[in-house]
């Protein structure tokens, strides 16, 4: 499943939109934080530069009491501002201050006590930086209450720092949210943008080899999809034309081929009877029976279901009429069975008397040239052609039905008269299957259903 999932286009969508809105968040801090540092807004605005220095240089003495310890930043501090004053108090009484305060803001001393937070600005601007601050802030030594001027900047930092927090304290769970509604979302908004895109892809996966003309539905599909979809109608198509070209060139080879196979057949008829006769007349019958094949294969795909009542039992007969020359040459005895009544089921005749034609003389052919083939027509659609010879591997019953396969090598045929069968029988809604005769030989049979009128 992980390694189906890291190839989907789904998850591949949701993982590049996490990441951008990751990197874009990220890019849009850098660029306002670098815009306000430029221009020097949070510099002019800052209001904490001199109380954020004084609580980290503030510690605690042996007694309890508060110092100062001169950190590199307080030094700076002294060294811009020149003059500092500052008072710093904790909760315990205990007390800390340098310089003068200001006569503006001495007032604020006797009510230090009562300040929590407090700001001194003589400007009437509300948005000026102030001139003096109250703030209670945790430090070294425990919380602390600082009184003093903001004649301090913020250094980058600090700045540095406290993007941090904010980053990890509003921006995370910010970005996290975003990501899990990407995650959720996404996936909805892709399939139903790729609905279309299914839809093609369901159709072409019932597309068969044998169907001409088919192509995947462009509705719906994606602009960013369709040139592939295109590109795959325009190859059907191209296989369908080629397709076309092959069975009309096989259509005309099996007409070229009837002639000379006719003329052939008759000058052997004129021979005199001997062994050599009958294995000529076996090898022009099984080129006569190729040449129909391809025809009836070319007739198959023009789909002509133009079916008329045919009697299987009649029809059989005329086969194994025809057969049994060739089958008492070939050393076999030739039986038929069926009842006296007709068989009736709706088919074309020509094809089905192609397909028992096949099976008759697949027996001879494989029949181990000894024993019985019987032919029997049985009163439900069913017709059994069954020999004494050496049978067909269970194995091999399923692959006996592709085209051009053959059990043995040196087997004669080119492979296609039981493709053909088959083709012909699911043609008229039946099937064929294979057994083994009483004997251990092979058992061919076909299954077709009545007609309505026979059935009623």
């Amino acid at each position: 499943m992980s390694g189906r999932a890291s190839h989907s286009f789904k998850w591949r969508l949701v993982g590049w939109l996490v990441l951008f809105e990751t990197v874009a968040t990220l890019v849009v801090i850098a660029i306002a934080v670098g815009l306000l540092w430029v221009t020097g807004y949070l510099i002019d605005g800052y209001e904490n530069g001199n109380v954020d220095v004084l609580k980290d240089a503030i510690t605690r003495k042996a007694d309890g009491g508060l110092e100062l310890q001169e950190t590199p930043e307080l030094q700076r501090l002294r060294q811009q501002a020149g003059k500092i004053w500052f008072i710093v108090r904790d909760r315990q009484g205990h007390s800390l201050s340098e310089g003068t305060v200001p006569e503006e803001f001495a007032f604020a001393v006797a009510g230090l006590e009562r300040m929590n937070d407090a700001r001194f600005r003589l400007s009437p601007d509300k948005n000026a930086r102030p001139e003096a601050v109250v703030k209670w802030l945790e430090s070294p030594a425990g919380m602390v209450q600082i009184f003093s001027g903001t004649e301090g900047q913020l250094t980058l930092g600090r700045l540095l720092l406290s993007t941090t927090g904010a980053f990890l304290s509003i921006f995370v769970p910010m970005l996290l949210l975003l990501a899990f509604a990407t995650v959720v979302v996404t996936p909805i908004v892709v399939r139903r943008m790729l609905s279309g895109l299914s839809h093609a892809a369901s159709h072409a996966a019932h597309i068969e080899y044998d169907q001409r003309g088919i192509q995947m539905p462009v509705t719906g599909v994606p602009n960013e999809f369709l040139p592939l979809v295109t590109a795959v109608n325009d190859a059907l198509t191209r296989l369908d034309d080629g397709y076309t070209r092959h069975k009309r060139f096989l259509a005309q080879a099996a007409h070229e081929l009837r002639t000379p196979v006719a003329i052939l057949g008759a000058r052997i008829a004129s021979l005199p009877p001997g062994p050599d006769k009958t294995r000529l007349n076996e090898d022009v019958t099984r080129l006569s029976i190729l040449a129909g094949q391809l025809l009836d294969l070319e007739r198959l795909d023009a789909e002509n279901d133009e079916f008329r009542p045919v009697d299987l039992a009649a029809l059989a007969e005329r086969v194994i009429v025809a057969l049994a020359p060739l089958g008492f040459g070939a050393g076999y005895e030739m039986t038929f069975e069926a009842d006296q009544r007709p068989v009736m089921v709706a088919g074309d005749e020509a094809s089905l008397e192609r397909a028992l034609t096949n099976l008759v003389q697949n027996a001879i052919d494989h029949g181990g040239r000894r024993g019985t083939i019987t032919v029997k027509v049985d009163p439900q659609g069913v017709i059994d052609v069954c020999d004494d010879g050496d049978g067909i591997p269970r194995s091999e019953t399923d692959r006996i039905f592709e085209p051009f396969q053959r059990l043995r090598k040196d087997g004669k045929g080119a492979g296609l008269g039981l493709n053909l069968v088959q083709k012909i029988v699911h043609l008229h809604g039946g099937y064929v299957d294979v057994s083994r005769s009483a004997s251990g030989g092979a058992c061919m049979r076909i299954v077709l259903p009545l007609a309505a009128a026979v059935t009623a």
